[in-house]
């Protein structure tokens, strides 16, 4: 029976999720924003889950001999992941939500909410199996809202695709960040924030004088353009316009309760490790700098070395038969290496699996390293001269695990920016911003750029845009996160590509 029961609440998980998909909607339609919506519906279904969960852990407690938790001590667990969750900002109207990070949030609420109430209990009178019972309704709970939080992920995401539920946005300032930031949210509907158009007197000039939206008019038409298209979101970036024009805007937008996001002056330099502290009214930000030859690269470099020889052992029952078949279709040698740039501009070899039939340099002609502007290099150049097995390889990515010895002898990391061969290095260094920082650490198997979609002949500028952002802002969860993330990518996509 208990089982049964059990059976019977999972299944109507995805029923429930509907409903509060289908709730979200019609609040949208009512006139509820589309922002605020969502946070209703993320907090209805964490508690929906929760309440799931418990049942559950109720149901089942006879089956494996422990005493069910009183419903009591389930509504104050289920409180506490609520207030953990709601302090860490879950229910709040963000610019946009990460799978991970949520799934992160999900698993440190329900822990310390299990925590909680396992002193609590402690405190108040220790039943028998305490442990027991509070560890059951922990391992329900967050599975339950985990599953919760990635069935609405889709939702959302599938939601945004078909252009509903997302937010006008108006972008004040319609210089090159400005434009930046507008082809940024257009090219990533995922993140639910339709850009309308700009706000600016007289833009600054830009290199690129094709403006992606219109200009919608002038700091006065804040109000008009605000009604007219039903801003829900203003991100603020450079304009000419004076202090005391922003500053008004921003409070006209905080008066119609619309949110707003800056573009901080000198952004480069903010990290995610960022200190707010005031002078009186004056507010000095400081950014914790990141060393990348200090001691937490050097933790990484050799967890790296660790975990390299480890894959390498578990990659043997496949690297062993792709090496046989290389050896039957192409011959010797089985790996294919070319000299890249590393860390600090050092050389290395780097090793891949053979997947195309020799050629002579000279076939490959000068256009061969000749590139669109602003395109960084990558795929197959020339004619196409992978075998079918090499196709394979590619598609699977599986051409790359000889890089693991690389990183086993300190060549390379992991994580990292890819490298990049030596003659386009000469020539990016010199025309692409930024691109010399990025040779701070040692270059990766994979990356936050790759992750993020910038593989193969993609913007140049934002491939190293990407890579420093993941060297400033470099933790043990961002590494977990990219290899998460680089699962996903080989699992979905036809071929991952450099």
């Amino acid at each position: 029976m208990a089982d049964r029961a059990v059976r019977s609440t999972i299944t109507d998980a995805p029923s429930a999720l509907g409903t509060l998909r289908r709730r979200a909607q019609g609040l949208t339609g009512i006139g509820v924003r589309p922002g605020r919506a969502w946070s209703v519906a993320r907090f209805s279904l964490d508690t929906t889950m929760l309440v799931t969960a418990g049942v559950a852990a109720t149901l089942g407690s006879s089956a494996v001999n422990v005493p069910a938790p009183s419903a009591l001590w389930l509504s104050v667990f289920t409180a506490f992941v609520l207030a953990f969750c709601g302090a860490r900002g879950m229910y709040g109207t963000r610019l946009h939500y990460e799978l991970l990070e949520d799934l992160r949030v999900v698993l440190i609420a329900t822990s310390l909410a299990a925590m909680a109430v396992l002193s609590l209990r402690e405190l108040i009178s220790a039943p028998p199996d305490l442990s027991a019972q509070v560890i059951r309704t922990w391992a329900f709970a967050t599975a339950y809202v985990a599953a919760g939080r990635i069935a609405l992920s889709w939702s959302r995401a599938q939601a945004y695709r078909h252009g509903e539920s997302v937010r006008p946005t108006l972008i004040i300032g319609a210089g090159r960040i400005g434009r930046l930031a507008a082809k940024r949210l257009l090219a990533h509907p995922q993140l639910g924030l339709k850009p309308i158009g700009f706000l600016d007197k007289d833009p600054m000039a830009s290199e690129d004088d094709s403006l992606p939206l219109p200009v919608l008019g002038a700091s006065w038409d804040l109000d008009r353009v605000v009604s007219q298209h039903k801003v829900e979101q203003v991100i603020v970036t450079f304009s000419r316009a004076p202090h005391e024009v922003m500053l008004r805007l921003i409070r006209r937008c905080d008066e119609l309760g619309v949110h707003v996001a800056f573009v901080p002056r000198l952004f480069e330099s903010v990290t995610s490790r960022l200190t707010v502290e005031h002078l009186g009214g004056l507010p000095l930000l400081s950014a914790r700098p990141v060393n990348p030859k200090g001691v937490q690269f050097a933790i990484k470099y050799t967890a790296d070395r660790l975990v390299a020889g480890v894959a390498l052992l578990i990659a043997v029952p496949v690297m062993l038969p792709a090496a046989l078949a290389i050896l039957l279709t192409l011959g010797r040698p089985l790996f294919f290496r070319q000299v890249r740039v590393g860390r600090d501009g050092r050389t290395f070899e780097m090793l891949k699996f053979r997947t195309m039939r020799p050629v002579v340099e000279a076939e490959l002609g000068a256009e061969a390293l000749e590139l669109p502007p602003d395109t960084a290099p990558g795929g197959v150049e020339g004619g196409d001269r992978r075998t079918r097995l090499g196709t394979f390889l590619r598609r699977t990515s599986l051409d790359e695990l000889p890089q693991l010895i690389n990183v086993l002898k300190g060549q390379m990391s992991l994580i990292g920016p890819r490298p990049e061969r030596p003659e386009f290095v000469g020539r990016f260094e010199g025309s692409v911003y930024r691109y010399g920082d990025r040779l701070r650490v040692k270059s990766g198997i994979t990356g936050w750029a790759q992750v993020n979609g910038l593989r193969g002949k993609t913007s140049l500028s934002d491939r190293v845009e990407w890579d420093n952002y993941y060297i400033e802002n470099w933790s043990l969860w961002l590494d977990l996160k990219v290899l998460l993330l680089t699962v996903l990518a080989v699992a979905h996509s036809p071929r991952h590509v450099e």
